[in-house]
């Protein structure tokens, strides 16, 4: 039986939008003229499960029933979205909690974890307890159809014209779910370049997605936790606009991801899996 995901309650009329004019004064020369630009919002959002708050991250006000199931199943605090019951949206002085209910098993399995976040922008593994907490098992992706590289360079080619965040303030990263013939499937924005791939994870989850149908492509680097985050749900293949790390090579390397960096420009440089990528000329 299907279960829908469970959606946010709407945010009251007082929480903040994703954008925000702001006076300018723009400098060409020796003229300097005043004028009014718009603003990437940036607040703490705390995500709290069965009543105890587990991460607070900075983020964007937009798409968080997204950012909520995405985090969630990218961090192995759930194992698919019908472990998460029920999802409120509380906002407060200092920013936005998420009030996440989720199965008795997957609370346990948290608390058991005790581990305890605090976000920055662009923050990896901020609040890992141990070294041993990075090694979270993934298996080996099973292998199929791979990504025509002629794909990517579409995708590349459409990604500006799907970021209106971007267009409006040039502050924000994207992540996208790239079809096999190139076309954007959808995408998200974010001031946090793990946010913006979280509520992509969590869209593509609620839609019950096929993870072999396509690839995901960033427009920032891919760090270990981006690859990381991209395996939890079994996608095959994670392109980058920017550099990879060595952690996030050699993660790729032993689970069988396939990873490119660089991509620009009709370029771009594989560092991991490259049967996961088809040549152009076979497109």
């Amino acid at each position: 039986m299907h279960c829908p995901a469970p959606k946010l309650s709407p945010p009251p009329p007082d929480t903040p939008t994703a954008t925000r004019p702001a006076q300018v004064w723009r400098v060409d020369g020796n003229h300097v003229i005043a004028d009014t630009d718009q603003l990437i919002e940036e607040i703490p959002v705390a995500l709290v499960y069965n009543g105890i708050s587990h991460a607070v991250l900075l983020a964007t006000p937009a798409d968080l029933e997204d950012l909520a199931l995405g985090f969630s199943l990218s961090e192995g605090i759930l194992a698919s979205r019908a472990e998460l019951y029920d999802a409120e949206q509380v906002p407060g002085s200092r920013g936005i909690e998420l009030h996440l209910e989720i199965s008795s098993e997957r609370f346990a399995g948290l608390k058991a974890r005790r581990r305890n976040l605090a976000g920055r922008t662009g923050c990896g593994l901020c609040g890992v307890e141990s070294l041993d907490a990075l090694a979270r098992p993934h298996p080996h992706l099973p292998s199929h159809a791979p990504v025509p590289i002629a794909a990517a360079f579409a995708g590349l080619a459409a990604l500006p014209g799907h970021q209106p965040l971007r267009q409006t303030t040039g502050a924000v990263h994207a992540a996208a779910w790239i079809g096999r013939d190139g076309a954007i499937r959808a995408l998200r924005e974010d001031v946090g370049r793990h946010n913006a791939l979280d509520k992509l994870l969590g869209h593509l989850a609620a839609t019950r997605f096929d993870p072999t149908d396509g690839f995901v492509l960033v427009s920032s680097r891919a760090s270990y936790e981006m690859v990381q985050k991209t395996l939890a749900l079994g996608i095959g293949s994670l392109v980058a606009v920017s550099a990879p790390t060595g952690l996030a090579v050699d993660l790729a390397r032993e689970s069988g991801l396939g990873l490119a960096g660089f991509a620009r420009d009709r370029r771009m440089v594989i560092y991991a899996g490259p049967e996961r990528f088809s040549p152009v000329d076979q497109t």
